[in-house]
């Protein structure tokens, strides 16, 4: 009995984590955040930092009036190592929010990858 729960634990969480990656991205529809509060700020910037694998800084505002978020890549700065004057010449990260049924997607435009924001409310832009 406890072999066939922890099959089908395993089985929904792998579906769980695929689950984005089948969603049909014909249904996308850009979309703004509704309502932002502490949780969805929060599920936003942890979202951010497994995009990119560093902690980003982003307004309380981001994705609420653009369905587009631009994140500027800064090397970082230190005492021994101060930050390069003038233009940063790489890509900054380019991120789209949708609407995907009833699920809001943060889309890494580079990669294509896909990341549900689960404690987010959104409506089509």
């Amino acid at each position: 009995m406890i072999k066939g729960h922890k099959a089908s634990w395993w089985a929904a969480y792998v579906l769980t984590l695929t689950s984005c990656h089948a969603m049909p991205t014909s249904l996308d529809q850009p979309a703004l955040i509704i309502n932002p509060d502490e949780a969805s700020r929060a599920g936003l910037r942890s979202v951010l930092i497994e995009a990119l694998g560093v902690p980003v800084m982003v307004s309380d505002t981001a994705l609420t009036d653009s369905s587009i978020l631009v994140i500027e890549n800064h090397p970082p700065a230190t005492m021994e190592n101060p930050v390069p004057m003038g233009r940063v010449m790489e890509m900054p990260f380019r991120f789209r929010l949708v609407k995907n049924a009833e699920q809001c997607i943060l889309i890494n435009q580079q990669e294509q990858k896909r990341y549900i924001l689960n404690e987010t409310t959104c409506t089509p832009e």
